[in-house]
């Protein structure tokens, strides 16, 4: 049994998509989490310079909490930077990418799966290699979604202009009849509705955040690094949650107290080369 936290990182809010699942389906753990949102978005960026953000902030993870796990809640991240986390440290290191294209693949009954992302990471390719290393019979057909992320980040998740957007930038999913839609980026289940209005009722929407709780669940039980009482009843086998921001405090802390729910309620600075808080 291990005690110590499970690290948590995306460039913003959207890995709270994967947070809040993490803390429903493993509430005995506890959990330190960064919002890059000084330095978001990153889908526009650069893979190299994404990857030494990433880098960057696993290494704090460990340095200063100590965590046992680190979770990359960001496809653009995931994308860029998995691969070299998993050669550079010996703690668990998990993605958004291959739960959520698993997911898609068991979920499609006519082999038309749609995925959504940032420009980043479709154009990584990632979700195309996840597919195709599972030898699965499905056309895939992808899609970057600029400025969705951005609709999430200002709270605007039901506005008639993000559902505007939205038909445009999933025009080339819906002409390829897909009946399953991969939501490649951990920003996009806030705009679930929205997405589902403009795909139709049809089209089962995949959102990897519950399935990378699930495979984090499989890893701690796997590996024996599971909470001492993380299997406690009532308060007392809840765990405790760290949130920290490297751009404005009190707008994540409002912001993604909003999308999160109550334990988010309080957010420490991320001050780079300096103890936080």
């Amino acid at each position: 049994m291990d005690d110590r936290p499970i690290g948590v990182f995306d460039s913003g809010f959207g890995g709270l998509t994967v947070a809040r699942a993490m803390i429903d389906l493993l509430p005995g753990e506890d959990l330190v989490y960064v919002g890059d949102t000084g330095r978001y978005p990153y889908g526009p960026r650069p893979l190299d310079e994404v990857r030494e953000f990433a880098r960057e902030i696993t290494q704090m993870l460990l340095d200063r909490f100590d965590v046992k796990m680190v979770v990359v809640a960001c496809n653009t991240a995931s994308a860029a930077a998995l691969d070299l986390l998993r050669f550079e440290h010996d703690v668990p290191l998990v993605g958004v990418i291959d739960p959520g294209a698993r997911a898609a693949v068991k979920a499609t009954v006519n082999g038309r799966v749609g995925v959504i992302g940032t420009v980043g990471t479709i154009g990584s390719g990632a979700y195309q290699r996840a597919v195709r290393s599972m030898r699965a019979p499905v056309t895939l057909t992808c899609a970057a979604c600029p400025g969705f992320v951005e609709f999430v980040e200002r709270g605007e998740t039901d506005t008639e202009q993000v559902h505007v957007l939205a038909e445009r930038l999933l025009a080339p999913v819906i002409d390829a009849d897909v009946d399953t839609l991969l939501l490649g980026c951990t920003h996009y289940p806030f705009l679930a509705r929205t997405i589902g209005d403009v795909m139709g009722r049809d089209v089962v929407l995949v959102s990897s955040a519950d399935e990378t709780a699930f495979e984090v669940r499989g890893i701690l039980e796997e590996t024996g690094l599971g909470r001492r009482s993380a299997g406690a009843a009532g308060d007392g086998g809840k765990g405790d949650h760290v949130f920290l921001s490297s751009g404005d405090i009190g707008w994540f802390r409002d912001l993604g107290a909003r999308l999160l729910g109550p334990e988010l309620h309080d957010v420490e600075e991320l001050v780079w080369g300096s103890a936080a808080g």
